[in-house]
């Protein structure tokens, strides 16, 4: 049987809008991780507020189809993502041995976002799920759940990957497509990793506000 072929270019033209498509998804998951990050913390001005603000996104709406579009879009960007993570355990090995030899912090940062990915995937459709399925959002129903079992522990790794994996996505957005010259990278690099230590500590104090709230 004949082998067929497909055109010059054709590869490389869908790989080029798989990746803008990539980028952009991850634009978008970036806002609304920050966006999500700033009304929860409301929580730690009054938890009234943050029914107030829970109200609102179901009053209209947005909590019921925002949070499966959020989701797909999220499904989305792990798929494209997932075209250049290696799977097979001897492709790991490769690449975690090069890492090791050429020391470059680019290549470790790559790592980190590639393996906080997978994580992060599951952990965050455990957390959509029992959030939309639980409806109203309350400040109580969130102190509650993370004041039993290990659901505190859950989301502080949520939180930390979450964000770590946000900051090495946003810095590489800037360097491959360049956003950021090459004399911009370090300081761009530096306050990358300020924002991200910021919303960790946002999300520490959120945390630590439901931890210790009372939920009678």
């Amino acid at each position: 049987m004949p082998i067929s072929y497909a055109p010059a270019g054709k590869t490389g033209k869908w790989d080029g809008a798989m990746d803008w498509l990539q980028m952009l998804s991850g634009i978008s998951l970036i806002l609304f991780v920050w966006c999500h990050a700033f009304l929860e913390s409301s929580v730690v001005i009054s938890p009234e507020l943050l029914n107030t603000i829970g109200h609102f996104l179901e009053a209209t709406g947005m909590v019921q189809v925002g949070g499966p579009l959020i989701f797909l879009v999220f499904l989305a960007h792990f798929v494209l993502a997932a075209r250049k993570i290696p799977f097979r355990f001897e492709a790991q090995a490769s690449i975690w041995h090069q890492a090791k030899m050429l020391r470059h912090g680019d290549t470790w940062t790559w790592i980190v976002q590639a393996a906080s990915a997978m994580i992060i995937l599951i952990m965050a459709a455990i957390h959509m799920w029992v959030a939309l399925s639980d409806l109203p959002i309350t400040a109580a129903k969130s102190a509650a759940r993370i004041q039993s079992g290990g659901w505190s522990i859950f989301f502080l790794f949520l939180l930390v990957l979450t964000h770590v994996h946000v900051g090495a996505g946003l810095y590489r957005i800037g360097v491959k497509w360049g956003f950021v010259k090459d004399s911009e990278r370090a300081v761009f690099k530096k306050t990358v990793t300020m924002i991200v230590i910021g919303f960790i500590g946002l999300g520490l104090l959120t945390l630590g506000r439901y931890f210790f709230m009372s939920v009678n």
